[in-house]
């Protein structure tokens, strides 16, 4: 799986989906064990669109998330729910919108006590459930009463769980990755043969050298978690568990750069997505319509047959997946609580929006507030503390008052609206020209009805304080290494024959 060559006979694949509309009708509790899937959910950890080979990034190399492409479906406008690890983890497993779940709208909350999470579901329908690395999180689920993580007990890998099943007991796997979330081994991009002069460096980003490698060293943990997503997928083939599983592979949230992760922009909500289930999905299929991540709970358990609970908010995606002519939604609804707990008063940074083919429409309901975090460090991180520490942020900081500063660190109007069109990654707020008032009065409608439908308490009350006041959870520490991991990075970077190359003194 670590080489496309090794996955020629993705062209052999058909488009098979006959008999698949009676199965979406069909209650798996009445179903024979074979006939139910298995569940994979690959999950990044910090990974925005388009840095796949399957969406034509010139620099990463994915060829195990290309390959299911090819065999599979490949999405280009999947949105997380929320751009902050918990609250976007929290809507994938109960269904719901962040603002749908209360405190764990939040980065590090609690969990609920009485959530209902897809894993559940469908352990208590005969799965096998379980995850490795990060399931939900960052936060507290224990002091709520949960035994173990929302996202299923913990194997040390899909292996010992594969070892632990009964004879045709279906699984439901969660994978969650840490990569490509910070920090980074600096210069491992260069040492893995990538070209700082073949990256395309975001506008939003000064094109400095040191931005430059800091994109490639976040590639080369990009490159490692499809690494991770080929033994696995390898495993399932060897196994003869791959025909009978749909595999997810998507991303929490956006990359951990200023503007990026934490904010409504593309570059924090437009996700990698891929669904693979060999003559369920057909093979080969790029589908343009919107996807909130937070419909995999209702989709997964439709794919197992089973009754999606009335309280799973966000609806299955699962006859877009049988059927490409199927047609999927034109916008998405996006929103953000608090991130980390960087300002004095403990404030949210709240937002809304709406995202289709034309616009991006944000609310910013505390328009007073610094968006990153207060410039003075508070509790998390440092000075604006909502962007994670970088040679890309320390750089935009050190320019002074530039263009940069303001669109990463500087405040916000209450509203901003973005043409697509002409500005693909939302760099000039159209929001007070006159030309865009009918656009811009159609979209405040449209937030404005999913608000109030959605049953948003900032749809009442806009400035409430309900997730200033949530317990903040978070155990400190600098994120530890994996040496040996490292030292197997080394030796892959050194095994593409790149030997000469200059390293940058861009350690942050």
């Amino acid at each position: 799986m670590n080489c496309p060559t090794y996955r020629l006979r993705y062209a052999a694949l058909l488009l098979l989906i006959c008999g698949f509309a009676a199965l979406l009708a069909t209650n798996a509790r009445r179903l024979p064990a074979p006939e139910r899937p298995n569940i994979l959910l690959f999950l990044a950890d910090d990974w925005s669109y388009p840095h796949a080979g399957a969406y034509g990034d010139p620099v990463v190399q994915t060829p195990n998330f290309d390959w299911l492409a090819a065999g599979g479906m490949l999405f280009t406008n999947a949105y997380c729910a929320s751009p902050s690890c918990s609250p976007s983890r929290a809507s994938i497993l109960t269904g719901r919108y962040p603002h749908q779940n209360g405190a764990m709208g939040n980065l590090w909350p609690e969990f609920s006590a009485g959530a209902t999470v897809y894993p559940r579901e469908l352990e208590q329908a005969g799965y096998l459930v379980g995850h490795d690395q990060k399931g939900w999180g960052p936060g507290d689920f224990r002091s709520t009463g949960w035994t173990h993580n929302p996202a299923g007990r913990t194997y040390d890998d899909i292996t010992q769980l594969l070892d632990a099943r009964q004879e045709g007991q279906p699984f439901c796997y969660w994978f969650g990755s840490q990569d490509p979330h910070r920090e980074y081994l600096t210069n491992l991009g260069a040492w893995s043969g990538m070209e700082a002069d073949s990256v395309n460096v975001p506008p939003f980003f000064p094109d400095l050298p040191c931005v430059r490698n800091d994109l490639l060293d976040y590639y080369a943990e990009v490159e490692r978690f499809d690494r991770h997503l080929g033994e696995v997928v390898d495993l399932l083939e060897s196994s003869g568990e791959l025909d009978n599983t749909l595999i997810i592979v998507t991303s929490d949230n956006g990359m951990p750069f200023p503007r990026a992760k934490a904010n409504l922009y593309d570059a924090g909500t437009r996700m990698p997505f891929v669904a693979h289930w060999p003559d369920r999905i057909p093979a080969g299929t790029v589908r343009h319509s919107y996807v909130n991540l937070g419909s995999l709970a209702a989709t997964f358990l439709v794919a197992a047959g089973l009754e999606v609970p009335a309280h799973m908010t966000l609806p299955s995606i699962l006859p877009e997946l049988a059927d490409a002519t199927v047609p999927g939604a034109d916008h998405v609804f996006l929103e953000r609580e608090r991130h980390a707990q960087v300002r004095a008063d403990s404030g949210s940074y709240a937002v809304r929006g709406v995202r289709n083919d034309s616009f991006l429409y944000l609310r910013n309901f505390y328009p007073e507030r610094w968006p990153a975090g207060d410039p003075e460090a508070v509790l998390s991180v440092g000075a604006y503390g909502d962007v994670d520490n970088s040679i890309t942020k320390m750089l935009i900081l050190a320019g002074g008052q530039t263009d940069h500063y303001r669109l990463s660190f500087g405040k916000r109007p209450a509203t901003e609206l973005y043409d697509l069109q002409v500005d693909p990654h939302q760099i000039r707020n159209v929001a007070a020209e006159m030309r865009y008032a009918r656009a811009r009065e159609v979209l405040e409608e449209q937030l404005s009805d999913w608000m109030r439908a959605s049953d948003d308490p900032r749809h009442a009350d806009p400035r409430t304080v309900r997730w200033d006041t949530v317990r903040y959870t978070p155990t400190y520490g600098r994120r530890t290494y994996d040496l040996d991991a490292y030292i197997a990075d080394y030796r892959y970077a050194r095994s593409r024959n790149h030997t000469q190359f200059d390293l940058l003194p861009c350690a942050e």
